[in-house]
């Protein structure tokens, strides 16, 4: 018997030209949550050449327009946010969707961008972990008397506290080891970034299950997905061209989209992406970055019953 994958979407929410119409995200998420995605996800570009909308933002007007879909971040840059306004935001968010919410954070891999926001680069691992420590005692603690190196607080309160309880779950994206320990230790799930290849991808998911042995945690509590760049398209030189240009806008490297995207015929696509879902993970989001609307359709009726 077939072990059932979940399957999550990207929201439209970037641009390499043009303007952004609202209409098409509406129909977007409508569309996503009829056909029965299972949630619907945001990314965190703050600054960049590409036309990028803030992923909270958004993600409250997910909220807005969805009534089933869970909505995820993969993942915000917890370091370079103030933990405290963040805790609040996310916990309104919690409360505006019902209790949909799945916090996906990640350290980043760009330590030059620290000053633009008025920080050092320097500890950021220790300012990352220390936040989230932070956000969670904020959620789940009617006073909070915090002395860490970088944040401190005396016998500070923040209501409400999410909706879900202890808090919405914290899922950590990352690839150095001490990324992936830093998930075991203080995280209820991992989301694997769409700009790494499968391969190393899976060779995260052995190292992740090993930690997870060591720590005597369940794998079957801590939920194991990915982002997966797609292209559903016969003519594989047109999406890739287009898939280029995309990732050549986000990321700066065009070359990086034949390393690590999914493109070709349906049945090309599933074969790739069954290569993630053999190694027994349950959750893939789809990140088509062009014609959404197009591959919604394609996901539901070519993909998804293969998988």
């Amino acid at each position: 018997m077939k072990r059932r994958v979940e399957l999550g979407v990207a929201i439209p929410q970037t641009l390499v030209e043009g303007a952004f119409d609202v209409r098409r995200i509406r129909e977007f998420l409508a569309r996503a949550e009829a056909l029965g995605f299972q949630s619907a996800w945001v990314v965190e570009q703050i600054l960049g050449s590409i036309r990028s909308l803030e992923p909270v933002v958004l993600l409250t007007y997910a909220a807005a327009c969805t009534e089933r879909l869970r909505l995820g971040t993969a993942v915000l840059l917890t370091a370079l946010r103030s933990p405290v306004h963040l805790a609040k935001s996310l916990a309104t968010l919690d409360h505006l969707s019902g209790g949909r919410l799945t916090v996906g954070v990640g350290l980043g891999g760009n330590p030059r961008v620290y000053p633009a926001f008025g920080l050092h680069a320097v500890r950021r691992a220790a300012r990352f972990a220390e936040g989230l420590t932070l956000m969670k005692r904020l959620w789940t603690e009617a006073r909070v008397t915090f002395e860490g190196e970088f944040f401190k607080l005396q016998n500070g309160s923040m209501e409400p506290k999410p909706l879900q309880k202890p808090h919405p779950p914290l899922w950590f994206g990352g690839h150095h080891p001490d990324a992936l320990r830093r998930a075991v230790k203080l995280g209820d799930g991992f989301i694997g970034a769409g700009s790494v290849s499968t391969a190393t991808f899976l060779d995260e998911v052995k190292l992740l299950r090993g930690l997870l042995a060591e720590a005597g945690r369940d794998p079957a509590t801590f939920p194991l997905g990915k982002r997966v760049y797609i292209a559903v398209d016969r003519d594989r030189a047109r999406a890739g061209r287009r898939l280029a240009e995309w990732f050549g806008a986000f990321y700066g490297k065009p070359e990086l989209a034949a390393e690590v995207s999914v493109w070709g015929d349906p049945g090309e696509c599933v074969d790739r992406l069954s290569e993630i879902t053999a190694a027994g993970v349950g959750f893939l989001m789809l990140n088509p970055v062009f014609d959404e609307l197009q591959h919604l359709e394609q996901f539901a009726s070519q993909i998804a019953p293969k998988l």
